[in-house]
């Protein structure tokens, strides 16, 4: 089978091909405008490097950052929400929380719909699925014909408790159907059907308010390579780490939230299993944001809520709440593009504004005039002008410099490689102290963890966050700086499927459980059969439990003999095993009780194949050397050149020293050794290890 991944980006769209033979992989600017090209003009390349025509490719696994920004920028479509009669403001009362205790200027991000874009209707349902004032279809129909004379593109139901019942939902569906054809309808009882109004009403909305754009965008995008001679099945990423259907996606676009970043946490536990490392924390950091992704026993983590536009520096509660299963990762604005600042305390400030493709950094010479990450890391040597990109971009270091002399180094009275100094390590130092805090608020110790660094910019920053988390050792893959689009090919079809139904473990229902489990379990299965009609799938059973009177969950994980047996005292016990490895205490004589269900179904994963001992020898003699700056010593200091596909496993050598590639190149600072392991894969290891 010849088989695409495609990842877009912020700043650029990575394209690899997988074929018996090997990967073949190419990196093109993201063209806002109409992000298909970009996947064309990288699909031929590929097509071109491997000998094959489009026609060849048989399956083509897509993962897109679309979603995210029209989120964040603002531009989904005219969208409607019909709730219950009374909570028409949930959405922007928000929690009530403070996420900045101490700003007395805090300012609140505005919710998603403007409020004459909210509409109520007269029903109840409690939080047992009762109807306690039924649906009047009357008022819903006069509600619909309000709505197709104000032009809504997209309409989102919310009701109270519907989640327990679903019937007044779906009245009000069948209402709309048919006042307003053609207009797409989510429910929230189909998007997210979990407790918690706030979470469950906007993720709806989210959900309605990218329909039809990201619909739109995927008829072209099929439509498209289809006329390229690519007329074959395409499947998208989705935030949880799997596979779905073009159908799937188009119904539930805000599954594809997080797509491209959960490429790469799969990339890196594939990575992990290879390597046999149980504690893993993968770092990928491409052009627009850094990604940080915690993975125990070769299996990434993963939440059921998670928070896109954050507006105040990424800090927690701050931005848009989607409550849909993702893999859990912290996600900061330091990329390559990341643009930096002097802010009023004459500090330097980096990101989360980003250059993006277009301008781009200034070296790129596309009009872009602040510096940039990618500017300071050329300016420190890091980066070859001519080289860059394979040799398709050269950069200019007149350009880099003219904006860091511009922007940071005159108005702090210091000089350019100063200057270039401070934004590398304002910028490192920003991702060292997300990965620390991440690190804190799970319970575990980074300094017993190995990294795995991938995307265009991590294998030059890697070895500097190593120093700054005291990890011992950082392994970047072959075709690091395509690693998301790579681990899309390595992940299952899957499909998780969530229910929030209450129940206290002193009042455990036997059946009620297993009614609950058999429901869930042909939902997931239902969507993942959509992928294959005939592949094994297999089911993995997961419920959120906590102490009563807590205000959140923590995810306790069953095996399916656990699951189905539903025996109380089992369950008490692998919550009391989860709760300890978390807290390191349990609560002694409190009631315990379950809010959410959970069933993912996915198709085995493939098998990794054990990487190979090596034997360690020196490294062929470098031909090439560059003065490149050590952030940690504060000066330039003469550095080898090798390319990396002139290496061999078992080639050691020792930084000072640059690895590079078409796609990315890894700097290996004097307080690090590089070893090439059995699989291509380069380990950067502190001197001593």
């Amino acid at each position: 089978m010849a088989r695409l991944g495609v990842d877009i980006g912020g700043t650029f769209t990575d394209v690899v091909l997988e074929l018996a033979g090997g990967l073949h992989s190419a990196k093109v600017l993201t063209t806002y405008h109409a992000p298909e090209d970009a996947i064309v003009d990288g699909l031929h390349k590929v097509c071109a490097q491997a000998g094959i025509a489009p026609q060849a490719i048989t399956q083509i696994i897509h993962g897109t950052t679309l979603a995210t920004n029209a989120l964040i920028e603002r531009r989904g479509a005219k969208t409607a929400l019909i709730t219950t009669e009374g909570f028409r403001d949930v959405i922007e009362m928000r929690t009530e929380s403070r996420f900045e205790q101490y700003d007395l200027n805090l300012t609140l991000p505005a919710p998603l719909l403007p409020r004459n874009r909210r509409y109520t209707v007269l029903e109840r349902i409690d939080a047992r699925g009762e109807v306690l004032i039924p649906l009047d279809t009357d008022e819903v129909g006069e509600l619909a014909a309000d709505l197709a004379t104000a032009g809504y593109e997209s309409v989102a139901v919310g009701l109270l408790h519907s989640y327990t019942n679903p019937s007044h939902e779906r009245q009000i569906r069948d209402v709309l159907a048919k006042a307003l054809p053609g207009v797409p309808i989510s429910l929230s009882c189909e998007v997210s059907p979990q407790m918690r109004e706030y979470e469950r009403f906007n993720t709806t909305i989210a959900n309605a308010y990218i329909k039809p754009l990201m619909a739109r965008y995927l008829d072209r995008l099929a439509a498209r390579l289809a006329a390229e001679g690519a007329e074959c099945p395409i499947f998208l990423m989705h935030s949880g780490g799997g596979i779905i259907s073009l159908e799937s996606a188009a119904a539930f676009p805000v599954r594809l939230v997080e797509s491209g970043p959960a490429g790469g946490a799969v990339f890196a536990a594939e990575l992990a299993a290879r390597h046999g490392l149980n504690k893993v924390v993968s770092f990928d950091m491409g052009g627009t944001t850094a990604k940080i992704c915690l993975i125990r026993d070769q299996t990434p983590k993963t939440a059921r809520v998670f928070e896109v536009a954050r507006s105040y520096r990424f800090k927690k509660g701050s931005g848009m709440p989607i409550s849909i299963p993702v893999i859990d990762m912290v996600e900061i604005g330091a990329g390559g593009g990341s643009l930096a600042r002097v802010d009023g305390m004459g500090q330097i400030r980096v990101g989360p504004e980003s250059a993006g493709s277009e301008p781009g950094p200034a070296c790129y010479g596309r009009g872009g005039l602040r510096p940039s990450v990618t500017d300071a890391d050329l300016m420190l040597g890091k980066l070859d002008p001519l080289h860059f990109a394979g040799g398709t971009m050269p950069l200019s270091p007149d350009a880099a410099s003219l904006a860091l002399q511009t922007c940071l180094a005159t108005p702090l009275g210091m000089g350019v490689t100063e200057a270039a100094w401070g934004l590398a390590e304002v910028v490192d130092e920003n991702m060292a102290n997300a990965a620390r805090v991440h690190a804190v608020e799970n319970g575990e110790d980074l300094t017993e963890y190995t990294m795995i660094a991938f995307g265009g910019a991590a294998p030059l920053h890697a070895a500097r966050l190593c120093e700054k988390l005291g990890i011992d050792q950082c392994l970047i893959p072959k075709g690091a700086g395509v690693g998301s689009a790579i681990g899309f090919l390595h992940a299952p079809f899957s499909f998780e499927a969530n229910h929030s139904v209450f129940m206290r473990l002193s009042a455990f229902d036997p059946n009620a459980v297993r009614g609950i489990f058999n429901a869930l379990q042909q939902e997931a299965t239902r969507f993942v059969r959509s992928c294959d009609a005939t592949a094994e799938i297999l089911a993995e059973f997961k419920v959120y439990m906590r102490y009563s009177g807590q205000g959140w969950e923590i995810p306790v994980p069953l095996t399916q003999a656990q699951a189905l047996d539903a025996n109380p005292l089992v369950y008490l016990a692998c919550f009391e095993q989860t709760y300890t490895n978390l807290f390191a205490r349990t609560v002694a004589g409190m009631e315990v009780e379950i809010t959410v269900w959970s069933v993912n179904a996915h198709t085995p994963r493939t098998a990794t194949e054990a990487a190979a001992p090596i034997i360690a020898r020196p490294a062929p003699q470098s031909t090439a050397q560059r003065q490149v700056f050590d952030t940690a010593k504060g000066a330039f200091a003469s550095s080898d050149i090798h390319a990396r596909a002139a290496l061999a496993a078992g080639d050691h050598l020792f930084g000072p020293a640059l690895i590079t590639e078409a796609e990315t190149t890894i700097l290996v600072p004097a307080s690090r050794h590089a070893i090439v392991l059995s699989d291509g894969s380069i380990a950067l290891q502190k001197k001593g290890e």
